[in-house]
């Protein structure tokens, strides 16, 4: 599915961070989020990959990335620690300053990147996620019905984990076929990956100390960020499924682009057709949004 991507694993010093990677030209970071790997960007990164230098990379705890030993803050699963993975990974290949697009969770990973790695970022594309404070402060039964591993994957362990590993296909079938549109947008060989990818009982204690992580220490981080006055200095993209909740849920203060503002002076963006997983269902339509905004001024 990487065809003529170079696969490379890079010790970041904390752990080891898996990537896939192509091309020469401006240097183009893509995250996954949950239940996912980077085999998200498939069809997606070969497109970029014709104009950019492209590297896809697996989060700490996820995929074929290492799984450090967490803590009883989940410090080591908060965004803080994920953001400087990929800070280092993407030095040690030669690119102290690039773009990044994360989607879900790996969103979440590149804003957080922008906001505590000002110099490193040059553009930021976050894909169907508001700020994580925002989400939490506005949680409704919606929102916990809805996007439901916020709640139960953040719970004390070893509930979720004994949960997640002990019917990892009915997670991924809940996730890609309940917030997606199109559930044939994931062949089976890919649904095998990331229900593989959850088989493995550290992962899915990482992926869950990463949900921990989510509830606790990264709202504390955007806290202290707003109190400080702390923005993203870099242009903001943002995309939302226009079938899913961030169309709806956030209508009456404006939308998705509203919570973001707060957050960044240069932020534009809009709905994309498809579910949460619009990225996969809509790869050429994301990528054509994505090429035209990642481009360096």
């Amino acid at each position: 599915m990487f065809d003529d991507f170079t696969a490379e694993t890079i010790d970041v010093g904390a752990t080891t961070i898996f990537l896939r990677r192509r091309g020469t030209g401006a240097p183009v970071l893509l995250l996954h989020g949950f239940p996912q790997t980077h085999l998200m960007w498939r069809e997606i990164a070969p497109d970029l990959a014709r104009t950019f230098s492209v590297v896809c990379a697996d989060l700490r705890g996820y995929g074929a990335s290492g799984c450090p030993a967490s803590a009883p803050d989940h410090a080591p699963y908060a965004k803080r620690a994920m953001a400087a993975d990929m800070v280092a990974a993407m030095a040690a290949l030669g690119f102290d300053r690039f773009a990044v697009a994360g989607h879900d969770r790996g969103g979440r990973v590149a804003y957080r990147m922008a906001l505590d790695h000002p110099r490193a970022i040059d553009r930021l594309a976050v894909l169907d996620v508001v700020p994580t404070a925002a989400a939490w402060d506005r949680a409704d039964a919606r929102f916990a019905l809805s996007f439901w591993p916020w709640s139960l994957l953040a719970q004390p362990a070893p509930l979720p984990e004994r949960l997640v590993h002990a019917a990892p296909d009915a997670v991924i079938d809940g996730a890609l076929d309940g917030w997606g549109s199109r559930p044939a947008a994931f062949p089976p060989q890919v649904r095998r990956a990331y229900i593989d990818a959850l088989r493995d009982r550290r992962h899915v204690h990482a992926v869950c100390e990463e949900y921990r992580a989510a509830a606790t220490l990264d709202r504390a981080h955007d806290a202290a960020d707003r109190a400080a006055g702390r923005r993203i200095a870099c242009p903001v993209l943002a995309l939302w499924s226009g079938q899913g909740g961030l169309a709806r849920w956030y209508a009456d203060e404006g939308g998705p682009l509203a919570l973001w503002r707060p957050f960044a002076d240069d932020v534009r963006g809009h709905a994309v057709e498809g579910g949460h997983f619009f990225p996969e269902e809509a790869p050429q339509e994301t990528a054509a949004v994505l090429r035209g905004f990642l481009a360096p001024p």
